[in-house]
């Protein structure tokens, strides 16, 4: 019978099968459920801490089955309308289908593989295009950009989206590392396959179809929801219901369930169905500077005598320290080891900081968002776009600040879209210096980015910085540089839904889903919540 091993330690040297061998010695095969490394310093020397399942001579390992029930659904009834091909998008559309509702599809950018030539044009000439760039686009922000899978949300779906994702050719380990990571060179070859399997599935997708505004008709009477029954505290009467999507270009999509999946940078659409009277609500996020370290520099500080070896490739940290007093938190998000920093703005008078990495992680550069969170009622009080506005400001600043200083060097204008930096002990001195080597393939001019975050951010930053360098020794140091600026970690909006059923409380059939409506924070949540979603509809 098999058994379930937990924190089993092999060493960096140690092949699993031959321990698994000598500990048991009936072992036949086993699964790994888990896989981490061990780097603190009460463990000496670095290993690798492992949740196996062993089997014994004459078991046969029995996959997990994730496929979900299938359900009948008219052909009379209106398919779901999706809108947006991000994770929560993508993977409530394979799931509806794998459940036998094929569903329409609205994406206001191209295919990926135009995608990427127009964002490779803005990385390397400024041109900007508002629907095909790092936060847009097929693939959606985080999964086209980096496909870190790293999430602390508990979700009995986690498995099914690791598993899909293989199936549709992420690496096989990503269904058990404790940092799973697919990459953006893999994550490129993940989407289209995902398309094909929608296309096939009898899915329809419509590219470069940006949404316009939403279709709506009176609710039921007054007392009741769409379905005649009486609302809850939770789920009250809502006062329209939306019958489809109206696009830019005229057309008309109808569908009884619409799945808003617009990611965390469409504010164009939040405007807009504000105007219409979705009811929405100021969110609390985060946003800061992304740090630069050598690769080398952060191995020699998790690795130690052990950085360089093998087995263990790019070292990767994380960070907290939050302040009980006020509560504002600072912490590292997003870390890319052996990656790139990117210019991901959507706007052309704009510059975003976004980090990204290959499989391999083969950059000689790590690096991280260093982000603060930012209370919305205590900053914005009932402005409901406060947050969007204070982001934005930032990033304008950061711009104008890169054409002050392009102009006065007299620099080719390809510069002018280049990333602001500041070293980290500059920042911490408040003083300009020079700019450091970087991974952005925008390129980099110096700039005051202690003068462009707010003075009370700024000095909360500094203060962590110090604490995070007695935790890591090195972590500040002549190396170390600042790319401004990290604001488009979440959206400062939610666009408010029941708990129930997850329909908008305002709007009966419009299901607000993923990051861009305020309810997930990464690929994979994400994912997770497009999949409960899909769901909710297939069982309606």
């Amino acid at each position: 019978m098999s058994q379930q091993i937990r924190d089993l330690e092999v060493g960096l040297d140690e092949d699993l099968k031959e321990v698994l061998k000598r500990r048991f010695p009936s072992y036949s095969s086993h699964r790994i459920l888990r896989q981490s490394v061990d780097a603190r310093r009460s463990a000496q020397i670095p290993h690798w801490i492992y949740t196996i399942e062993v089997f014994e001579n004459g078991e046969t390992p029995k996959e997990p089955s994730y496929t979900p029930e299938a359900v009948k659904w008219p052909s009379t009834r209106k398919k779901p309308l999706i809108i947006g091909t991000g994770p929560a998008g993508l993977f409530a559309a394979v799931r509806l289908l794998e459940r036998g509702i094929p569903s329409v599809i609205l994406e206001r950018g191209s295919p990926g593989e135009k995608r990427i030539m127009k964002i490779n044009r803005y990385w390397r000439f400024g041109e900007l295009d508002p629907n095909n760039n790092v936060c847009m686009g097929e693939g959606g922000a985080g999964l086209y950009s980096d496909g870190k899978l790293i999430t602390r949300i508990k979700s009995p779906h986690i498995p099914y989206v690791m598993d899909r994702l293989v199936q549709f050719g992420a690496p096989e380990e990503i269904r058990w590392l404790s940092n799973p990571h697919v990459g953006s060179d893999k994550i490129r070859r993940v989407i289209p396959k995902i398309r094909e399997f929608l296309l096939k599935g009898g899915c329809e997708i419509h590219f470069d179809t940006p949404m316009k505004e939403l279709l709506t008709e009176v609710a039921p009477a007054k007392g009741t929801d769409s379905h005649g029954t009486s609302p809850t505290p939770t789920s009250p009467a809502r006062r329209e219901r939306v019958i489809g999507v109206r696009a830019y270009d005229g057309r008309e999509f109808y569908s009884d369930h619409v799945v808003l999946a617009t990611g965390h940078s469409a504010e164009d659409v939040i405007r807009k169905l504000q105007e219409q009277g979705v009811y929405m609500e100021g969110k609390s996020f985060a946003l800061g500077l992304r740090i630069e370290h050598p690769q080398e520099a952060i191995n020699k500080i998790q690795y130690r005598k052990a950085w360089d070896h093998p087995a263990l490739g790019a070292a990767n940290y994380r960070l907290a320290d939050h302040d009980d007093r006020t509560g504002i938190g600072v912490y590292s998000f997003c870390m890319c080891p052996g990656g790139y920093v990117l210019s991901s703005g959507t706007e052309p008078d704009g510059v975003v900081a976004n980090g990204m990495s290959n499989y391999n992680r083969g950059s000689k550069f790590a690096n991280s968002a260093i982000v603060i969170s930012v209370d919305h009622t205590k900053r914005f009080g009932q402005d409901l776009f406060g947050g969007l506005k204070f982001r934005r400001d930032l990033e304008k600043q950061a711009f104008q600040a890169v054409q002050t200083h392009v102009a006065k060097n007299a620099l080719p204008d390809k510069m002018k879209h280049a990333i602001p930096v500041q070293r980290v002990v500059d920042f911490l001195k408040g003083k300009d210096g020079p700019s450091l080597p970087t991974s952005s393939p925008s390129g980099v001019v110096p700039v005051r980015l202690d003068q462009i975050l707010p003075k009370d951010l700024t000095e909360r930053l500094r203060h962590s910085l110090e604490q995070f360098n007695s935790k890591m020794k090195g972590f500040i140091s002549e190396d170390a540089q600042f790319h401004g600026v990290e604001s488009r970690t979440s959206c400062p909006v939610r666009i408010t839904r029941s708990s129930e059923d997850f329909e908008s409380v305002s709007h009966h059939g419009l299901y607000p889903a993923g990051e861009g409506a305020g309810y997930a924070g990464g690929i994979t949540s994400a994912a997770c919540d497009g999949v409960r979603i899909a769901d909710q509809i297939a069982d309606s």
